[in-house]
């Protein structure tokens, strides 16, 4: 048999990382017969941090070499962006684990802590997507996915009569939007940013390149923070703060530590010199307040102060956890804005408050860039009502990310201003490219986008339009620097295409929000052509409307380099489901994006190297997956019915079956033995799945699982497993 391409799988982190130790010997049983091998690589948050510590491979850097190869091909499951509480967590858990690695200093005093707080910092934040991405993004819902989302659709809850739910964001002058400038540099050349004259950090800027440069004015900020508070009182909602301090690592955790400060303004007045002797940082949110505190002799009152200030005149503040008492302030990236602002239009303009009780809000988004996004989806809701699943239409995405293209705070070009001055952005030569006068405290940032990506969208635009025949919308804002300095190379570019017959509109983001809606309302498909941030929330927002997940969506990022990477949706929901499994043994992961990236993956193989065996096996995962939607296999909900490992076995029956009675005589032959199995024991392995509901789950860690035991708790059906360890 000839050895095709191998594909690459990530070990990752929490609920589908638990996932693929059931999926994963089912996966390589049925591809090894079409001689594709699966293979694993550890780019795990627990992964990054022993390899930043020396103690493993550094598995990340090989997957960004597999990227620039022509066959490079990867199954990117979705990991940690990790947060300094969860690396600290993490790393706590593989020092008990026995692993000789240093605490994180978060204050540095000497050199060798700055090292280790060096090698650490590089597992925060989105660490993993700019190193994979070097592709931009072609994410869509798979027509069976979609008819059947419209055949079986989920719950939208109606928008009240006269809604009181909106989306503050800031105006005119003092956000990242407002304040932004633009360049394109003429050649390869040193770059340095400067504070006052020193020497903030220096690029290779690559000639093409566009450069932006802007600042988010903390005064300015305060003052919208404060205007909110009394606004959400006033109008009598729920106060909430949407940022992305995942994503944006740096920027997002300063917005949430001012938001903080001036929510409970009062309580950090009163106890500022006890905050400053413990380092309390309230960019780190709540829960690590609540851990400097402890024991400390000022700690009740503390914390009844903080409580006396939600009882108080305050507005009503939304919780990430009612039960638990936890808050919106809990941690900076308790709530992303990308998987929080979908809830909040599909509850009809509501979160929860800490009765547990579901009410109206308003929508804290500082910087307007994206938040006029947002604006718009809730404004057409309180204008039009809530979408009919059953007949709307659908939003794909061609979205620029290539080579870290717009990924904004998650580069070293973010800064903390020391003081007041004036910024600089200076050529090799001397001459000042851009300059930005601040103030101290001012959040300023650098972001890139380099010229191969540009070309490469433009490119996969005209290639989706023509091939969908529907209007591909460039969301490109004539107001805003960056997006000026973009349309010129689009336009450029698209007389490299032909693009006759083409539909091909340029808006701002309001209109561009607006033309969507009103087709998706009339049943309509409508390509949006992005940028980096605004795909990452367009690609949850409309698929969790249409679909009820953007797990579901098709995410694939075709590689310049003429490989492929294919990513299985978001994992914001992730830790609550590890959460359930380890209390009860049922985790209700859906894996139907790893299938539809599977499929994806040996399309992608069988369209490089003809083989009728793989195209056979691909063919009949398709007929599985089809068979997995029409008859709802996908995970429950609770306790006792049929979870993800019932849905991995499903598949399996579906695709040995296909298989079984496909064309190929040799597959055929192989696997009809086994989907008579599967069938004839359907019962039987049901029976054990289900037998280890209800009870604990060890698994030997949260970051960093131990195999063996979490591979017992995902594999609990010896029948299946000797089914499939037999193929």
């Amino acid at each position: 048999m000839s050895q095709l391409p191998k594909i690459i799988w990530s070990k990752i982190d929490e609920a589908p990382a638990l996932a693929t130790y059931s999926l994963l010997p089912i996966v390589n049983a049925f591809t090894q017969a079409a001689g594709v091998s699966v293979v694993t690589s550890d780019i795990s948050l627990a992964g990054r941090v022993l390899s930043a510590m020396g103690l493993a491979e550094d598995e990340l850097s090989k997957l960004g070499e597999v990227v620039l190869e022509e066959d490079g091909n990867i199954i990117k499951l979705p990991n940690i962006s990790a947060s300094v509480g969860q690396l600290k967590d993490c790393i706590a858990e593989l020092q008990g684990q026995g692993y000789d690695i240093p605490n994180f200093p978060e204050n540095p005093a000497n050199a060798e802590e700055e090292a280790i707080q060096a090698k650490y910092s590089t597992c925060l934040g989105s660490a993993v997507n700019p190193v994979l991405r070097e592709g931009n993004s072609d994410r869509r819902a798979a027509k069976a996915v979609k008819k059947f989302a419209q055949n079986n659709p989920h719950k939208l809850r109606a928008f009240p009569e006269n809604p009181k739910s909106y989306v503050a964001h800031m105006e005119g002058n003092g956000d990242f939007f407002s304040n932004e400038k633009s360049v394109t540099c003429d050649k390869d050349q040193k770059v340095t940013i400067a504070l006052n004259g020193n020497t903030l950090t220096t690029i290779d800027a690559i000639a093409s390149e566009i450069l932006d440069g802007t600042f988010m004015s903390i005064s300015a900020l305060n003052a919208f923070y404060a205007k909110t508070i009394e606004d959400a009182k006033s109008n009598d909602v729920l106060w909430s703060l949407h940022l992305k301090a995942t994503m944006m690592k740096i920027s997002d955790p300063i917005m949430f530590g001012h938001a903080f400060q001036v929510f409970f303004k009062d309580v950090f007045a009163k106890h500022a010199d006890t905050f400053a002797e413990l380092k309390v940082q309230p960019n780190q949110g709540m829960s690590d307040l609540e851990k400097k505190i402890a024991g400390h002799a000022n700690e009740a009152e503390i914390l009844a102060d903080f409580k006396a200030a939600l009882d108080a005149d305050s507005p009503k503040l939304a919780m990430v956890d009612s039960d638990k008492g936890t808050t919106n302030f809990n941690a900076s990236n308790d709530v992303i804005i990308d998987a929080s602002m979908p809830v909040v239009v599909r509850e009809g303009g509501k979160q929860w408050d800490r009765n547990g009780d579901a009410v109206e809000c308003v929508a804290v988004i500082p910087d307007s860039t994206y938040a006029m996004f947002h604006a718009e989806m809730v404004a057409d809701c309180v204008a039009n009502g809530q979408y009919d699943v059953s007949t709307m239409g659908t939003m794909q995405n061609i979205g620029l990310m290539a080579q870290k293209a717009e990924e904004y705070g998650s580069h070293p070009t973010t800064f903390e201003l020391a003081e007041a001055g004036t910024v600089t952005v200076t050529a090799e030569d001397g001459s000042v490219l851009m300059s930005f006068e601040c103030e101290a405290g001012d959040i300023w940032r650098m972001s890139r986008t380099k010229d191969i990506p540009i070309r490469d969208w433009v490119r996969l635009t005209a290639e989706r339009t023509r091939l969908e025949g529907v209007p591909a919308i460039f969301w490109l804002d004539e107001n805003r620097a960056h997006d000026v300095e973009i349309k010129k190379k689009v336009d450029e570019y698209l007389k490299d295409h032909n693009t006759d017959g083409l539909d091909i509109q340029f808006m701002k983001v309001t209109d561009a929000t607006r033309f969507t809606n009103a087709r998706v309302r009339e049943g309509k498909t409508t390509i949006a052509v992005t940028g980096n941030v605004l795909r990452d929330h367009l690609t949850d927002m409309y698929p969790i409307l249409e679909l009820g997940t953007s797990a579901k969506m098709l995410s694939i990022v075709p590689l310049i380099a003429g490989g492929g990477l294919y990513e299985t949706g978001a994992g914001g929901s992730a830790p609550k489901h590890v959460d359930q499994f380890l209390a009860e043994g049922h985790l209700r992961w859906d894996s139907l994006g790893e299938f539809l990236a599977l499929a994806e993956s040996l399309r992608f193989i069988g369209q490089k190297h003809s083989d009728e065996k793989l195209a056979a096996l691909t063919a009949g995962l398709d007929t599985a997956n089809e068979g997995y939607l029409d008859n709802n296999k996908e995970p429950g909900r609770k306790c006792g019915q049929p979870d993800n490992k019932a849905s991995h076995f499903f598949v399996a029956q579906y695709w040995a079956d296909a298989l079984a009675n496909g064309d190929n005589a040799e597959l055929a032959e192989k696997f009809a033995p086994v989907a008579q199995a599967l069938k004839d024991n359907e019962a039987k392995i049901i029976e054990e799945l289900l037998a280890v509901e209800g009870n604990p789950q060890d698994i030997g860690g949260y970051f960093h699982p131990n195999d063996e035991l979490a591979e017992k708790a995902m594999r609990p059906s010896a029948t299946l497993n000797a089914i499939i360890n037999a193929i």
